[in-house]
């Protein structure tokens, strides 16, 4: 179901006189105020396409869990490792730069994009920190007995983080005009 994120890029040999250089964009949009970062049409359905992502390896993780199945909690949490890292650097870089420069003249709203950032940033790390304590979940039987209750803390923190991202936080995500 996730093969896509367990693939490997294919090396691929062309020509130059093969590969087209991609379209220009229609209308090019202005990037924020003090950045080079452009708005993307399609970032918020791609970061929400993240969430579910999230969601369903998350699901994954507890499924293993319940039926005892370390070893693929353990692939499972890999997955959702890599994952949340790629959705986290993209929202940082793409996002919150972005929104922070665009909204600056706008104190609510660039205070509501500061403190969800740094949220995030607290978030992230004791996302982290979970997903390298229970790495070896498979292997030390010790983990065990922790894991279950940390993973259900993980989760209510995932879910209301994603409602208040998909509620609150993307719909300020406009071009710069």
């Amino acid at each position: 179901m996730f093969d896509f994120l367990f693939r490997k890029g294919k090396s691929v040999e062309a020509s130059p006189a093969a590969v087209a250089p991609p379209p220009a964009p229609a209308t090019p949009e202005k990037a924020a105020p003090g950045t080079a970062i452009r708005f993307h049409p399609e970032l918020v359905a791609e970061l929400k396409h993240d969430h579910q992502v999230l969601l369903t390896l998350f699901a994954s993780i507890q499924s293993a869990f319940k039926e005892g199945r370390l070893q693929a909690v353990v692939e499972h949490l890999e997955a959702f490792r890599t994952s949340i890292q790629s959705h986290l650097l993209k929202e940082n870089v793409r996002l919150y730069i972005y929104l922070e420069h665009q909204l600056a003249g706008d104190e609510t709203s660039h205070q509501l994009i500061h403190d969800f950032r740094h949220e995030m940033d607290g978030i992230g790390k004791a996302v982290v920190a979970f997903l390298a304590k229970y790495k070896d979940l498979s292997v030390d039987g010790n983990l065990v007995a922790s894991f279950g209750r940390d993973l259900e803390a993980v989760g209510k923190v995932l879910v209301d983080r994603i409602q208040r991202e998909e509620e609150t936080l993307y719909p300020l995500y406009a071009p710069a005009y």
